[in-house]
């Protein structure tokens, strides 16, 4: 399980060391050292400006939880070993009173994960070290500013001290000395501070704050690790499908000071802009300050170039302005790395007395927007190929696109101003917590998340609004990339904002809001409007229809779509689609002026009844089908006959049902007589599907007559309009499809002769029983294709409603009885076996027999790769599914050509 052995002796290799110009690991090993280790590795070997230090493996994370928590009996030397050679290095030591070294502790997944889990710097103080620092350093505040965050963090990481009681006792100081800032603070200042830290310890915990350097590091590696399963992280995991087998990295790096003076600064930066894409330097920084002081949000920071300040109007002075030989050191290690990287890179770096230090490269958080042009660009700069830009664009994320962004002509009451941190509009009503926020979507209601900054707690909250507004925090502050990765709009840094959680009030100047007002954000400018502001649909072009076409070229399934309205139908060939794989013909019944005549017909007592009041459905369902053909010019439709039980239309309100009765010519005994006649204890497996069409023949005529008919009209208008694909659902033996099919062929060949027009057309069926795949070879005598409903075929094989599962699913997936819902993700070894069963034996019978799936999962990128795999001719999806299907499917056929390169 754990391979990565010493060949000298055979003991495991546990930890990785860097720095000096060369290191252990390199940017290939990070399912081993992490992300965070692997690029750290990469950047020394590339001889960048590294802090040297240490990464502990992912093996030890998963070692660490499968052994209750223990290491393994070699980590510490190997530990110890590593801190040498760093203290060799900086030519100082850890834990001397006169020459400390310190170090940072850091999370390092193999996934990036911004926040999720903790972070400890400046460990290694004391209170004899901190003196050492002060003198060493020259500059006692300094030394007394980096023990009380050490204090704090370490505190709050570790020893569970909620990190509000410090910023209360700070809070406190900053009052009697009349101050606001805590840059105004003095060194004896910060000594009083640190020792009021101390003593909160020991009131809350009991216990003093540790002293011995080695439990400090002990404790914070420990706490990394416990951090894994923290509720934020399984919260994102969860999100972005990170499996928890993966673990995380620890990686202990020396320090290095952004906060010892002016001529020092911290900062993060992008080598392109993460929102729009666009081919600029991006980023902040801020003078005397800790990375932790960028990230979170605390202070708002200044822009690293000119140009940003100018185009923001900022007055605070650009980190180019300020230090220009830095910032332009800075310029050659970023064009270096992306070059290295060949992608848009995320940076951290410290300066440290005009030194500048890089702590950190990873592949940048986006937006979809910002994917689409870095990824097309890169192609047109020779930096990557075709089929490198569409790996690069996760599917899903095309989904922040397709939906409309605010009106321009609209009129709109801006109250506000902050940053642009992550595109996209969004209205909703104010909440000030993340768990108001996550109730409130929970019943379906659309809430803008207003914090003063967010924090990583804040997750589930920002999952669930529709945009986030903060009063504090810049474009690289934890809202603002978080946002971004999750394609929330979001506003950040708006200064003007007044937040009191307690009264849950937010003023803008004399304007004040409570909660439950609504509000609308920008978050490509930054505006804060007062209520609902109208919108409009997305435009769908440049770049965006550059990659489609890449990955049109480069697919070989075919994307349709599930529709039965003329709306889906047109939003769906907007979008690409390539024809209708699935239109529920029920759904067409619902409608106010249709519903009567289906209720009349559910309560017919005879063959004769039961034909008059179809008929009356005819000119309805024949208008639907000319309005879809034409539409659909010249691409294949799918139609599927009547598959619900007939309970569902039933009436439940006493009006309905006294309509019902008046309609039909029957008492109201008798409409609730037959209602209850027509009552299931298990309707999914009950008279629905092609049962009816056995038992009502009449409705299933009606249907065939209205979809040839209509398709007759269309096609003497204008030739080869409509491509029918007739679909018989539920069928689960050969004798219901034969039964059937001769039915809709005499009916065709009726309309045929009548219209004087040939009708080309198939008939096939639905796959949504078990017994229907296994006999799939005999069932193919009859059926021309095949359409995989796998909604009803996974509750069919799992023996479970999806109605009621939501109960226990979610269990099943924490405790990995399943890796994801396989209502979302197709089971792939029971329900896939049978689609690739069914696959096998239906081509073996009819060579040419076209193979599709229908179900939710049609628009699902892990299905399309497996139905890819499995030979299928196409998927169909919901109309705004379309594009991430196209390009899940281009990434499925690169990923088929690269395993084939690999196998030859």
């Amino acid at each position: 399980m754990y391979p990565h052995k010493r060949a000298r002796d055979n003991m495991t290799k546990w930890v990785y060391s860097f720095g000096d110009g060369k290191a252990e690991g390199k940017a290939d090993m990070k399912n081993l050292l992490g992300g965070k280790g692997a690029n750290l590795a990469e950047m020394c070997a590339l001889g960048l400006p590294v802090p040297p230090g240490l990464t502990i493996t992912t093996d030890v994370c998963t070692y660490f939880y499968q052994n209750e928590k223990q290491y393994p009996k070699e980590l510490e030397k190997q530990v110890n070993d590593a801190i040498a050679a760093i203290e060799k290095t900086i030519g100082a030591r850890f834990g001397d009173p006169s020459n400390p070294l310190l170090v940072s502790v850091r999370s390092g997944a193999r996934a990036s994960m911004p926040g999720m889990m903790d972070t400890i710097l400046n460990l290694g103080l004391n209170d004899e070290t901190v003196k050492g620092l002060a003198k060493k350093s020259g500059n006692a505040r300094f030394a007394y500013d980096s023990y009380r965050r050490f204090i704090q963090m370490y505190s709050d990481v570790v020893l569970d001290v909620d990190h509000y009681h410090f910023e209360e006792l700070m809070e406190l100081k900053k009052q009697d000395r009349g101050i606001e800032l805590d840059t105004e603070l003095t060194a004896d200042d910060l000594k009083e501070l640190s020792d009021s830290y101390k003593e909160k310890v020991q009131e809350e915990t009991g216990k003093p704050f540790p002293q011995n350097v080695k439990d400090q590091l002990w404790g914070a590696v420990g706490a990394v690790f416990k951090s894994w399963m923290n509720h934020r992280a399984i919260t994102y995991r969860k999100m972005y499908d990170i499996p928890e087998e993966w673990g995380t990295a620890v990686n202990v790096q020396s320090m290095v000071f952004g906060n010892m003076g002016d001529d020092c600064a911290t900062g993060v930066a992008f080598t392109r802009d993460p929102s729009t894409g666009e081919k600029i330097f991006y980023g902040e920084y801020l003078v005397n300050a800790q990375g932790e002081d960028v990230v979170a949000g605390i202070r708002t920071p200044q822009s690293i170039t000119k140009a940003a300040r100018e185009r923001g109007g900022s007055k605070l002075p650009s980190m180019e302005e300020v230090m220009p030989a830095v910032y332009q050191q800075l310029v050659d290690i970023y064009k270096k790395l992306e070059g290295h990287y060949k992608d848009m890179q995320d940076i951290e770096f410290t300066v440290q007395s005009n030194k500048l230090w890089m702590l950190q490269t990873r592949n940048g958080k986006r937006t979809a927007a910002a994917a689409l042009r870095i990824a097309a660009e890169m192609v047109e700069e020779k930096l990557i190929t075709k089929d490198e830009a569409l790996m690069r664009i996760d599917p899903a994320s095309l989904d922040q696109l397709l939906h409309p962004t605010l009106d321009p002509k609209a009129k709109k009451e801006v109250v506000a101003k902050g940053l642009p941190a992550s595109p996209g509009a969004a209205s909703g009503t104010i909440v000030f917590s993340a768990e108001e926020a996550e109730a409130k979507a929970q019943k379906k209601e659309k809430v803008i998340l207003v914090r003063i900054e967010t924090s990583p707690e804040d997750i589930h909250g920002m999952h669930a609004a529709q945009g986030i507004l903060t009063a504090r925090g810049g474009m690289t502050s934890h809202a603002a990339v978080v946002a971004r990765g999750m394609g929330k709009p979001c506003v950040s840094g708006a200064g003007d904002l007044q937040i009191s959680y307690d009264k849950k009030t937010l003023k803008i100047g004399k304007l004040e809001l409570k909660q439950g007002d609504t509000l609308t954000i920008n978050g490509s400018t930054g505006e804060v409007m007062l209520g609902l502001v109208p919108t409009v649909q997305p435009a769908l072009t440049g770049n965006f229809e550059q990659v489609m076409k890449w990955a049109d070229d480069t697919r070989t399934l075919k994307i349709r779509t599930n529709a039965e309205t003329p709306l889906d139908a047109a939003t769906a060939r907007k979008f690409g689609a390539e024809g209708i794989g699935l239109c529920r013909t029920e759904h067409m019944f619902f409608d106010a002026e249709r519903i009567i005549a289906v209720r009349e017909m559910i309560v017919s007592k005879d063959v004769e009844g039961r034909k008059k009041a179809i008929n009356k459905l005819l000119p309805f369902q024949r208008k639907d089908f000319e309005e879809i053909f034409k539409i659909m010019h010249g691409l294949p439709v799918t139609i599927r006959l009547l598959d619900p039980p007939l309970h569902e239309f039933l009436p439940h309100t006493a009006q309905d049902i006294a309509d019902v009765a008046k309609a039909a010519g029957v008492d109201i005994e008798t409409v609730k007589h037959r209602a209850q006649e027509l009552h299931e204890m298990n309707p999914m497996l009950g008279h629905r599907g092609c049962r009816l069409g056995i038992s009502f023949p009449e409705i299933y005529e009606m249907q065939a007559q209205a979809i040839f008919e209509a398709a007759a009209k269309v096609n003497k208008e204008k030739p080869n309009t409509a491509v029918i694909e007739v679909m018989i659902p539920l069928v689960m033996h050969i004798k219901e499809l034969k039964t059937l099919k001769a039915m809709i062929v005499r009916i065709a060949d009726e309309v045929s002769k009548r219209e004087k027009v040939k009708l080309d057309y198939l008939v096939g069926t639905m796959i949504e029983l078990p017994r229907a795949a296994l006999r799939a070879g005999e069932i193919a005598e009859e059926a021309e294709f095949f359409s995989f409903g796998t909604n009803d075929l996974t509750q069919t094989t799992l023996g479970i409603s999806r109605d009621d599962a939501a109960s226990f699913l979610g269990t099943y997936v924490e405790k990995g009885i399943f890796e994801k819902d396989p209502f979302v993700a197709i089971d792939e070894d029971g329900v896939g076996e049978l689609v690739a069963i069914a696959t096998e034996r239906g081509r073996k019978t009819r060579k040419d027999i076209k193979l599709g799936i229908c179900g939710e999962h049609g628009g699902n990128p892990a299905t399309i790769h497996f139905c890819h795999r499995t030979g299928l001719n196409y998927v169909s999806c919901s109309p705004y599914r379309v594009p991430i299907a196209r390009l899940a499917a281009a990434q499925a056929a690169i990923q088929n050509k690269s395993a084939k390169k690999k196998a030859a």
